[in-house]
């Protein structure tokens, strides 16, 4: 057997990931081509290399099926129900920074806060008939934080595209996104609440709690963290 780590598979999270490895002496490189999802370790042995989406890799983690995985804070707790019950942060890796946050239209001067949104969400479905709609991929950590902070009156419609066009298109009257600088907010008339921030992320290294070590795995596996750290 082999220490599987899983690392996104193409972006600039790739190469982000392959300069941090590479600066602790490790280096990983794809195989093949851009279209192959096969990979290489140098620098440590007993170790492979496995190219995933970054959305695929908290499940696989999960599964056991990868012992090491990187992606980010967000993907974990939104795609994991008791994640630490399945996975440990090993480190946090310095880029992919990123806030999930919840916005409303820029014209709402009087919603600035949670407390502000639920009430405008209360006088919607009287005015409306219908839950004030929040656009989000985020179900899991969208409906944990409105509900901690009391906030009832909304229904969450899926978004897997530009979230930010959704209220422009009439599609929904808020969102709740991942966003680094804020500028698509801004030039889609968004403004966050000064509240609303769910959660802030980042790449992260993620061990699996539940995959499979042999006593020599084990070995690997401690020497690549102690590399790592």
């Amino acid at each position: 057997m082999t220490i599987k780590l899983g690392v996104p598979s193409k972006g600039r999270l790739m190469e982000k990931t392959f300069e941090w490895f590479g600066a602790r002496g490790i280096t990983l490189a794809r195989s093949g081509s851009d279209r192959e999802y096969a990979g290489v370790v140098d620098g440590i042995d007993g170790v492979s290399l496995v190219l995933l989406s970054a959305g695929e890799i908290p499940r696989e983690l999960a599964a056991g099926r990868i012992h090491l995985g990187v992606t980010g804070t967000d993907l974990v707790h939104e795609k994991l129900a008791l994640w630490e019950q399945s996975v440990i942060a090993v480190e946090e890796m310095g880029f992919g920074h990123a806030d999930l946050i919840l916005a409303v239209p820029q014209g709402w001067i009087d919603v600035d806060t949670l407390h502000d949104l639920d009430a405008a969400a209360a006088a919607f479905r009287a005015e409306h008939g219908y839950r004030m709609r929040i656009a989000t991929k985020y179900h899991r950590l969208v409906r944990d934080f409105l509900r901690g902070a009391g906030v009832a009156d909304y229904a969450l419609v899926d978004s897997q595209g530009a979230t930010e066009g959704t209220v422009a298109n009439e599609t929904a009257e808020a969102i709740a996104d991942i966003t680094s600088t804020g500028d698509t907010l801004r030039a889609n008339h968004l403004k966050v609440l000064s509240d609303g921030v769910m959660l802030r992320s980042q790449a992260t290294l993620w061990k699996s709690r539940v995959a499979d070590v042999d006593a020599d795995d084990r070995g690997t596996l401690e020497a690549l963290l102690e590399r790592l750290h």
